[in-house]
This record gives C-alpha cells, structure tokens and sequence, in this order.
C-alpha cells in the first residue's frame, strides 16, 4: 500500500515545487516591473520647471488645463523614420502655443533609413514653425530593428544632425542609458540630452531635461502621460530659453 501511494505522493511535490517557482517568478516579475516604472522622488526645489511630451498616442488633449496645472513646457512628436508623420502633430502644436507653454518637437530615429531622409521628413512635417526647445532626435533601441550595424546608426544619426545643423537648428538628443553609451557618447560628446531614467543620475554626463515617469497624471490628458523636469532653476531656464532662440531671433539674421 504505502508503495502504491509513493507516485501521488511525487505527483504532489512536484505540482508544489512548480507552484512555488511560478510564484517566484511572478514575484520577480513584479518586483522588475515596479522598480522599472516607479517614478524616483524629483525634488520640486531643486527641479521647479516640470513638463510633459506627447504623441497621437496620447489622443485629445487639453494643454490649457495642463498649463493651469503648472506645466511649463512639451515635447510634441512630429515625425518617424522617412514618411511618417504623428496625425497629431499639428492640432497638438497649435494647442500649445495657445496655453503658452514652451514647445520642442521630436522625431523617432528608424535605423533602417537614410539620415538625410529622416531630416527631411522632419523638417516637411514642421514646415515653417519654430519651437523654442528645438528639435529632438528620439534614439533607442525599442522600435528599431536589431540588425543594422552600429557604424551604419551612427552615420545616418550623423547625416541627420549635419542636415540640420545646415538649416540652423538646434538638435538635442532622447535616449536612455542604454542608447546614450551605445550611439551617443563618443559621436556626439557634449550634445544636449533629454534623457529617461528613473534614478537621478542615469547617466555619466551632463544632462538638460529628464524624463522620469512614464505614467504620470496631468490635468487635461486622459491616461498616462511621460513626465518630465528641466535640469535647474527658474532662472536658469529663462536663461535656457533666451539660448535655444538663437537660430530664429532677428538679430541672427540681419
């Protein structure tokens, strides 16, 4: 008898032992999750100037009330790759030009198309409008494909920015720590950086905006939003600003 049991008894230490790893890996899973997308504390002292950026994806949004809200500027996404352009673009620039919040545009970097392509499909997609944070050059490794080789990134990344440079615009990249070592940091040393992370230091190397949440909440915005916070003081923005004018104001051009 105690032989015949002897299978059933295996059977049930088996399913707990598998229970118990499926457990641990759920616990894992979640603990990976929450330290990924839980947001550090960002000192509202020390980082006052807080803003957000936002997409199509982020459907009809009221930038008035997130202005109200205390929001001070966006990122708005323009374009992708050689052809494609964010259905929202425009709707999405004209509110914030009327809430008055200070605007920069992106465009997400394809791996697999020409630079000078991408530039100008950014540069169709923004016509003749002039943000006063610049444009911005999405580069990470989500959403591209994997099997371009790193010289091949880096010339078209290169191609993309010397277009624009050409036309007088000021370029800053998007990236996280991975992108930023991995494309950024010996081609571009010293190039200005809007980069995600959710500690305060994600990188080694000076940094001007931050984006440290994805599922933030503002007025105005249904859902999450990406957070974001400007790396100084009051003053110091103002003074950020009166800098990123340099290619449209008037004295440049006479």
């Amino acid at each position: 008898m105690p032989f015949r049991n002897r299978p059933m008894r295996d059977i049930a230490v088996a399913c707990i032992f598998l229970l118990v790893c499926v457990l641990l890996v759920l616990a894992a899973l979640w603990a990976y999750y929450s330290f990924i997308h839980t947001p550090p504390y960002v000192d509202p002292e020390r980082y006052p100037v807080r803003g957000i950026d936002i997409s199509s994806h982020n459907g009809d949004v009221d930038l008035q009330k997130a202005a109200d809200s205390g929001i001070d500027f966006v990122f708005i996404k323009a374009s992708e790759g050689g052809d494609f352009k964010d259905r929202n673009f425009r709707v999405n620039y004209d509110k914030a030009t009327k809430a008055g919040l200070k605007k920069g545009v992106y465009h997400f970097f394809r791996f697999d198309r020409d630079g000078v392509e991408q530039a100008l499909n950014l540069m169709r997609t923004v016509g003749g409008r002039r943000p006063e944070l610049g444009f911005v050059i999405d580069v990470e490794k989500t959403g591209n494909p994997d099997s371009i080789p790193p010289e091949v990134i880096n010339r078209r990344l290169v191609e993309m920015v010397d277009y624009l440079n050409l036309l007088g615009h000021r370029v800053m990249f998007y990236t996280n720590r991975e992108g930023y070592y991995d494309y950024l940091a010996e081609t571009f040393p010293g190039q200005p950086l809007w980069i995600c992370g959710f500690s305060e230091n994600p990188i080694h190397a000076e940094w001007t905006f931050w984006q440290f949440n994805h599922r933030g909440r503002v007025d105005g915005i249904k859902g999450d939003v990406d957070m974001n916070a400007f790396c100084g003081s009051r003053e110091e923005w103002e003074s950020y600003l009166q800098g990123s004018l340099w290619p449209y104001s008037d004295r440049h051009s006479q």
